[in-house]
């Protein structure tokens, strides 16, 4: 169904042949004005050209929007969600994921600035992005009117998409031409690669689909070891120089690429409930992870750190499904943060052919007693005749239950 009434609208803009399609679609379906806003979240391209191919189709100068949010991205999306430890069916560090609601945010800001009453996205209507974008829309701006042109339009294959490119002289690369083996969406915490010949799950993923780690195979026989440095469960430096969020991320990508460490194969089940499988990078973000768990490990009272554990599927599975902006979200992450505080030290690692291998770690507010765990003589620190007693409370319910006849205790 069509949205009515448009004047203007704020379109997410990639340069590619997908949204320059959209742009002028949006154009000559709703005879509307196109404000296209780009973000810089690391991916590793070049902006101008999309900046370029937004004036060539007619955008006004004034209506090109190019961001640069990467320590944004970093530091206000990224470094939370690595608070928590979130790994989403245990296993995905959700570099997509967490990249849509700042989209969406910087989409709804520039959409007051100018006074647009719409905004547009190039989300398929299978995929997860559709249902994170829009989440994030409504939840900044009720009223907003959305428009996602893949649930209207007729242009359901590549060859429609270039024909309709063609018609309106919109340039497309050669390689395009042809279909592309897979799709592929990249930011500073990762990349991922889906679809087409990616679609089988037996099939083993070509080389050619890794593009951010070199083979573990191929990485170096000699071990790199590094210093992560860490301040309120961020990571603040990396072998003792303080680095900027993005910098460190970026910095970390470098190591983990070299040593061919953050490759994931997942079958994975999508909000709008089928399963897709998809090949993900993220050499930096599983360094930082392994290294922030390390650093809660002498940090975090016992029962703080199980409770986070608990809660951490939950808060991956809302991030996943596109609700940051949701106040479960805000909640869990007020509780998150509050345990951080002593999070603070330095960990030790070495990374080896695919590997993360935490070497040390080391903390002011160190929660390991020596003097309590150590095998030796500990004058006195640990009463071991106080354990009969926690173990016969501990088994009382069991007792009553075994002598009430059942095997085991009671249920």
């Amino acid at each position: 169904m069509r949205v009515a009434n448009i004047k203007k609208v704020v379109l997410a803009y990639s340069g590619g042949l997908d949204t320059s399609v959209i742009l002028k679609w949006l154009q000559t379906t709703y005879g509307c004005e196109v404000v296209t806003f780009t973000a810089d979240l690391g991916q590793g391209e070049e902006l101008g050209p999309a900046r370029d191919k937004a004036l060539m189709l007619g955008i006004k100068p004034e209506n090109v929007y190019m961001d640069d949010l990467r320590e944004t991205f970093v530091k206000d999306f990224v470094f939370p969600m690595f608070r928590a430890n979130a790994l989403y069916e245990g296993m995905y560090l959700l570099g997509t994921s967490i990249a849509r609601p700042l989209i969406a945010q910087r989409q709804i800001e520039i959409a007051e600035q100018v006074g647009a009453d719409a905004v547009s996205h190039g989300a398929t209507g299978k995929g997860n992005d559709q249902v994170r974008f829009e989440l994030s829309y409504y939840a900044l701006k009720p009223d907003i009117k959305i428009i996602a042109p893949w649930r209207e339009w007729d242009l359901t294959s590549r060859t429609r998409l270039i024909q309709f490119a063609e018609e309106h002289q919109i340039p497309i690369a050669k390689d395009k031409r042809g279909e592309a083996p897979f799709s592929v969406d990249a930011n500073l915490l990762h990349s991922s690669s889906e679809g087409k010949i990616l679609e089988e799950p037996w099939d083993a993923p070509d080389e050619m689909v890794w593009q951010r780690t070199i083979s573990p195979m191929d990485a170096p026989d000699t071990p790199t070891e590094i210093t992560i440095q860490f301040k309120n469960g961020d990571a603040v430096g990396i072998n003792g120089e303080a680095l900027s969020p993005a910098t460190l991320l970026t910095k970390l990508n470098a190591l983990g690429k070299a040593n061919g460490i953050g490759r994931l194969d997942l079958v994975e089940n999508r909000f709008v409930g089928m399963k897709s499988r998809g090949c993900y990078e993220t050499p930096g973000g599983t360094i930082l992870s392994v290294a922030h768990r390390a650093m809660e490990s002498i940090t975090l009272d016992r029962e703080a750190a199980h409770l986070k554990d608990s809660l951490m599927p939950r808060y991956a599975e809302i991030i996943y499904n596109g609700f940051w902006f949701a106040p479960e979200r805000r909640m869990l992450q007020a509780l998150i943060d509050a345990s951080q505080a002593s999070v603070e030290g330095e960990v030790r690692l070495k990374l080896y052919k695919g590997n993360t291998i935490v070497t040390g770690r080391r903390s002011p507010h160190s929660l390991y007693s020596m003097k309590h765990v150590t095998f030796e003589e500990d004058q006195g620190a640990y009463d071991q005749f106080d354990a009969q007693g926690f173990i016969k409370l501990n088994a009382l319910r069991l007792r009553l239950g075994a002598m009430a006849g059942r095997r085991g205790g009671a249920l």
